[in-house]
């Protein structure tokens, strides 16, 4: 199998390597920078669990290959946070009970993530929206989207 070398940031640190021309990003995360926030969980791009934001867009990673990336910024739930300091989305989950077993939360995060840069005051309808594509077995949705209106309003300093 063929390398090609990349230049791709992930989490706004910059990375010159060389991956193989069938490596899946998500594989390229969890196995070579060792990110495993980034979940692998169907691996056919319908659980939603993989999904990272790719030049802040959502992608799910297991169905982009690394060399779509190069020259990208990718950024994963690992890059959410500030050191040790939660960002206001993951502790809405915390708080208002967003995640039980916490599998799919990663991949919920990035695509609220990418919801609120776009749209600061979503309604629910377009949360449920913006979501789509994500499956939890253990919440039921309610308190996930709940969890997101909530980091909106911290955000907006309401």
């Amino acid at each position: 199998m063929s390398a090609h070398e990349i230049h791709i940031q992930v989490n706004g640190e910059s990375h010159q390597t060389t991956a193989p021309a069938r490596q899946m990003l998500s594989d390229f995360l969890r196995d070579t920078l060792y990110l495993t926030g980034t979940k692998r969980g169907c691996e056919t791009g319908t659980c939603g669990a993989c999904t990272v934001l790719k030049d802040g867009q959502p992608v799910k990673s297991c169905l982009s290959l690394t060399l779509q990336s190069d020259g990208c910024k990718i950024t994963t739930v690992e890059g959410l946070a500030n050191g040790d300091q939660l960002h206001p989305l993951q502790q809405a989950f915390l708080d208002v009970g967003g995640l039980q077993c916490g599998y799919c939360t990663p991949g919920f995060l990035m695509s609220s993530f990418a919801l609120l840069a776009e749209n600061p005051n979503p309604s629910e309808a377009e949360v449920r929206r913006a979501l789509n594509g994500h499956l939890c077995r253990c919440t039921g949705y309610s308190q996930i989207v709940e969890s997101v209106l909530k980091a909106a309003e911290t955000l907006r300093g309401n």
